[in-house]
């Protein structure tokens, strides 16, 4: 795996995986934009949309999914010198009250007319201010556990965890002078 700098002044990256073309933040944009993969996942996902947030028209729930996308690019892209991350990113476990070694976050949108947003980034946390992002996905259901795509997402976050601990790069000093030792 390697690490795409997001934005410039090193506060957020994004892993991009071995055999894939694109970092994980672009790959979900892209496919939070894509009406035809929107579909898919919708037919795919029907039950749980219907159950969980009573929604029975895809139409609705792809355009609700790419104003969505804008939203959240806006607040994960946001250069401003007073853009704070940690008010993006909250802990995965909504139960979690203090910081861990390189913890679990997710970002989503708070504010939302209809219905909770279900779009989520997931990322790790060097330190205060300071992400990898590992992924995200469409959470229809309680729990991440409930669903293959989202507890995907979840062993993914752990894969990336276990990889930034076995080479010492366990905040953000340690990550900057480990991705210079690798170029």
């Amino acid at each position: 795996m390697t690490f795409d700098k997001i934005l410039d002044n090193n506060t957020l990256w994004a892993v991009r995986y071995d055999g894939v073309t694109d970092n994980a933040l672009k790959t979900l944009f892209d496919q939070w934009s894509d009406p035809e993969w929107l579909v898919d996942f919708f037919l795919a996902n029907m039950a749980d949309l219907e159950s969980y947030f009573k929604i029975t028209d895809i139409n609705q729930a792809i355009y609700d999914t790419i104003d969505d996308n804008q939203r959240i690019q806006c607040l994960i892209l946001d250069i401003s010198p007073e853009a704070d991350l940690d008010k993006i990113f909250r802990p995965l476990e909504n139960s979690r009250t203090s910081e861990m070694l390189l913890g679990k976050e997710k970002a989503r949108i708070k504010e939302r007319p209809q219905h909770a947003s279900w779009l989520r980034i997931y990322a790790i946390k060097l330190e205060p201010g300071c992400y990898i992002i590992t992924g995200g996905a469409i959470k229809l259901t309680r729990t991440m556990q409930e669903r293959e795509h989202t507890l995907n997402e979840l062993n993914k976050m752990e894969q990336v965890r276990n990889y930034l601990i076995s080479n010492q790069a366990i905040d953000a000093d340690g990550f900057v002078d480990f991705l210079s030792e690798l170029s």
